[in-house]
């Protein structure tokens, strides 16, 4: 356990951000899941993009990775039109 109120405050801070990275994380995926199924409109992969472009801005996913999940995205989309 923590002794000093300054390491108590980073407990609490990093609890906060990672609550916070798991759920913007968790929500870009469930958004790309909906885009792939087709349930939602094909000219909203810009802003799923942009989503996860925002994600390895704030080093949440490593920058590969997003390149990675971008081209799958471009594959798929590309196939099912």
């Amino acid at each position: 356990m923590a002794n000093h109120s300054s390491a108590l405050k980073r407990i609490r801070q990093n609890n906060i951000r990672r609550l916070r990275n798991k759920y913007v994380f968790k929500s870009t995926r469930t958004t790309i899941k909906k885009l792939i199924k087709g349930e939602k409109k094909k000219e909203e992969y810009s802003k799923v993009f942009s989503m996860i472009d925002k994600l390895s801005k704030k080093n949440i996913i490593h920058m590969n990775k997003a390149a990675r999940l971008k081209n799958k995205l471009r594959k798929k989309l590309l196939i099912n039109n």
